[in-house]
């Protein structure tokens, strides 16, 4: 065969027939040794576990055949082992044959291959568009009428097009021959080893699979927005030390950063999952304010100064933990009742989120602001956060409530029942609702769980702060948190998002903020950079779903 020879079907298969016979030999051997061991094995436990659900038979019937399959698997278990030095003998030997001769005697040559034949493609491309060029402006010189200058040009345009089209379906048969070519090896393996591949084998296998199935387009749209910020983090690490002379990138930076993120996390989560439902939650912020004054309250370091609806309230005489709980408690149960109550409209009156979760917010701030008169209620016991987000050898351990809370919700989404109604009716409600799924406990659901968070995150956050509540605080939460979904990739289109998108969207906007407050840049124009990274999230989230129609 010529060096760089474009190979027919018939001759990739005539280049694979060497390795066929000689790894089918050994194939067959193995077979012929797990036949009575190994694969029985496999057939008798598969059978087993259908017996245990057949409700066909009776009780004694069921367990009179499954005893027998049992006595029968250990037979073939016996023979498995007996045979299983052997089999491993001889699945060495194709692995050994495989690894000297796949890539030299097949693989190398197919991709030499195909190599040339992607080059002949858009040599063949470039030459069919310089040929209707050619003939279109031999036509525009022939026409004079502006109405049939217009046809021709409309014309040109469709065989400009159905050239590409050639092109690219052409160049996908290239690649799919490559990668058939590559993937016959473990096709190969995956009969010797019965699918049992090693780590190095797996690995390989997709590594090729991201190879082939890489789209550079839709991996911009994915991951565009990320690659821009990361090259503004890099610009700020830069500028900073120039500026301020002093490194942004240091241990103590990320650990602050972190630790601003923990109770931020917290919304997020709870916010994200009504994106997911094509909803929001403008009362995010107002939720926290309301936290913060009730843990305060609660957890303030002797008597409060200040007063509730006229009443000033003294728990110094509970016990320390006593408190702490107590205002987690209240926390929870505060915001939860008014998520209810914006969840129980959403679900049970088709009332947009917006419209039930902005009463929320105007209700909540009116009625704190109205029973504190404003008034902030000072700082908690310093006892309190020392004994729940204490700082470990410098680490703050309030990072380990933030990924506590990652990891609960992470099984939520995906393990639970609850998880995957949630995404079904975030995707298609009517859909959803047809397949019996309540969509109304199912929304309730999902402001329950979003209240529980922002209790958590709020009280959290009083630890943080060692109080200092009142109603104003958390003011603008609600956009972050949203927008920390947005930017993690949870689609207003409903029904798309990773917990993971979340927590990169919740890390980037607190690592900006932090980075521009060190720089120095007015908290005014960081709204500025937040509004246009919000809308570029947006654009490629509306730019995935207009694709996708």
């Amino acid at each position: 065969m010529a060096q760089n020879k474009i190979l027919t079907e018939e001759e990739i298969v005539e280049l694979r027939k060497p390795i066929d016979e000689y790894v089918g030999k050994i194939q067959t051997e193995i077979d012929e040794l797990r036949a009575d061991g190994a694969k029985k094995v496999q057939d008798l436990e598969n059978h087993i576990i259908l017996l245990k659900e057949d409700k066909s038979f009776t009780k004694d019937e069921r367990a009179s055949r499954i005893a027998k399959d049992k006595a029968e698997l250990e037979k073939a278990k016996a023979v498995e082992a007996k045979n299983k030095d052997k089999v491993n003998a001889l699945i060495a030997d194709a692995e050994s044959y495989l690894k000297e001769n796949f890539n030299a005697d097949f693989y190398n040559k197919v991709d030499a291959s195909c190599v040339e034949e992607k080059k002949e493609i858009l040599a063949a491309y470039d030459r069919e568009v310089a040929k209707l060029k050619t003939e279109h402006e031999t036509e525009l010189a022939k026409i004079s009428d502006a109405a049939e200058k217009k046809d021709e040009n409309f014309t040109y345009k469709n065989r400009l097009y159905e050239a590409k089209m050639k092109r690219d379906e052409a160049l996908n048969r290239v690649k799919d021959t490559r990668h058939e070519a590559f993937v016959y090896q473990y096709h190969l393996i995956d009969n010797l080893r019965m699918s049992r591949f090693t780590f190095s084998q797996k690995f390989i296998q997709n590594r090729e699979n991201k190879r082939y199935t890489f789209n550079r387009t839709q991996f911009l749209y994915q991951n565009g927005l990320y690659i821009v910020i990361a090259m503004v983090f890099i610009m700020l690490c830069i500028i900073t030390p120039m500026v301020k002379g002093t490194q942004l990138l240091t241990f103590n930076n990320v650990v602050n950063i972190l630790q601003q993120a923990s109770p931020r996390m917290f919304l997020a989560l709870g916010v994200a999952g009504l994106i997911l439902l094509t909803g929001t939650d403008l009362s995010v912020g107002r939720m926290v304010g309301m936290g913060m004054v009730t843990s305060t309250i609660i957890m303030h370091q002797g008597p409060n100064t200040g007063a509730v609806f006229g009443k000033v309230f003294d728990f110094t005489g509970m016990p320390l933990l006593g408190r702490a709980i107590l205002a987690l408690v209240l926390c929870i149960i505060f915001c939860t009742i008014f998520t209810s109550i914006a969840g129980f409209f959403t679900a049970k009156f088709k009332m947009h989120p917006f419209i039930s979760t902005m009463a929320n917010m105007l209700i909540i701030f009116g009625l704190v602001t109205y029973a504190t008169k404003g008034v902030s209620f000072g700082a908690i016991d310093p006892a309190i956060p020392a004994i729940f987000i204490p700082k470990i050898n410098g680490f703050p351990t309030i990072i380990l409530w933030a990924v506590a809370a990652i990891a609960i919700v992470w099984f939520i989404w995906n393990k639970t029942t609850f998880g995957k109604n949630l995404y079904a009716v975030g995707g298609n409600p009517e859909a959803a609702a047809v397949s019996g799924i309540s969509v109304f406990y199912v929304t309730l659901g999902a402001f329950v769980l979003a209240g529980t968070l922002y209790g958590f995150g709020a009280w959290l956050e009083c630890n943080r702060m060692v109080g200092s509540g009142s109603a104003a605080y958390g003011q603008g939460w609600d956009m972050d948190a949203i927008a920390a979904c947005v930017v993690g990739g949870v689609s207003f289109t409903g029904g798309i998002g990773k917990i993971s998108g979340v927590v990169v969207g919740v890390l980037i906007f607190t690592a900006l903020t932090y980075s521009l407050t060190i720089l120095g840049i007015d908290t005014n124009l960081q709204f500025v950079f937040e509004g246009i990274i919000i809308l570029a999230a947006v654009t490629l989230d509306c730019l995935k779903y207009i694709r996708k129609k």
